[in-house]
């Protein structure tokens, strides 16, 4: 049966379908031998990135820690991927240091120890700072920002002890902040900020630390997206369809970790749009806010239609 929640081409074959990722892309066998027998905690684990991620880490038969809030669709994941390797799972809220805390004591207490950690748990927003209700920046930095410091701070020692990998899932957002996004532009600025430093502290002493900033991705992340008023968006302002999938966001990211990237960034766009901030930043401002207010129900307006309401006020 194929993961709840899941497109017909998840990862995770059913009985009928026996294709695995290894018959599609030869450099897959190098992954298998890298992450084989690894201790990987996946947070954000029941949907979207984190849910791909944790079924390829399963594929690859590492030891898999799934943590996200729902227990429910944790317990359907886990039942699903205990069929390919060793997988537990923790009700996780990552804005709550203590749930962060417990996440690791109860990693290390079934597997002894920790070589990855991927912090991929996050909730967006879609609002103007003029607008917004400050309770959504607190919540956005709780869980995106904290999380990623909790789970972080107590796993580290022993990922120093096995010279492995933390991964902080951002986007372009941590780069160039986005129109109708101050919140979360500001929470994945900070876990930028955060592991760069975190990098720099453990130079020397074997410590991987990866930022990961895929681009548009097909996921829930929109249709939860916070409101000015903290409410949930509901419906997705994009084109889903359009965007990268979810599993191949997460197969990238395990290329990654293998390879101990120090950054990666996904998406033509992205990266474009990274080189003209450098090159050209006023020219940037002014295409990126075009782009944005393309949007459906977009939170601010079009440049037409500002400079429409000068004009008309000027009359």
């Amino acid at each position: 049966m194929p993961i709840k929640g899941t497109k017909t081409h998840s990862i995770v074959p059913n009985d009928k379908k026996e294709l695995t990722l290894r018959h599609i892309k030869k450099h897959l066998m190098n992954n298998e031998r890298y992450f084989k027998n690894k201790v990987a905690i996946v947070t954000g684990a029941s949907s979207g990135i984190g849910l791909a991620t944790a079924s390829l880490l399963a594929r690859y038969q590492a030891k898999v820690v799934l943590a996200a809030r729902s227990e429910d669709k944790l317990q359907a994941l886990r039942q699903e991927l205990s069929q390919y390797s060793d997988v537990i799972s923790v009700k996780t809220d990552v804005s709550v240091e203590a749930d962060c805390r417990n996440l690791i004591e109860q990693t290390v207490k079934e597997f002894g120890r920790i070589d990855i950690l991927i912090n991929n748990a996050g909730i967006s927003m879609r609002a103007m700072f003029k607008d917004l209700d400050l309770s959504v920046i607190h919540r956005l930095m709780d869980v995106n920002f904290w999380g990623t410091v909790y789970c972080t701070k107590y796993a580290l020692p022993y990922l120093l002890e096995s010279k492995g990998s933390v991964v902080g899932v951002i986007s372009t957002a941590g780069y160039k902040g986005l129109p109708g996004r101050t919140g979360y532009s500001a929470s994945k600025f900070a876990i930028n900020g955060f592991l760069d430093t975190l990098r720099s502290e453990h130079l020397y002493d074997g410590l991987h630390v990866m930022i990961y900033a895929p681009g548009f991705t097909a996921s829930n992340i929109r249709k939860t997206a916070l409101m000015a008023d903290g409410s949930q968006q509901g419906d997705t302002p994009r084109e889903e369809g359009k965007m990268m999938s979810s599993e191949k966001v997460g197969l990238i990211m395990l290329n990654h970790i293998r390879r101990r990237s120090r950054r990666a960034t996904l998406t033509f766009t992205s990266n474009l749009l990274l080189v003209l901030t450098r090159l050209f930043p006023i020219t940037t401002d002014h295409m990126e806010y075009w782009y944005m207010a393309r949007e459906p129900d977009s939170p601010f307006k079009r440049r037409r239609d500002i400079m429409r309401e000068r004009r008309n006020h000027q009359a």
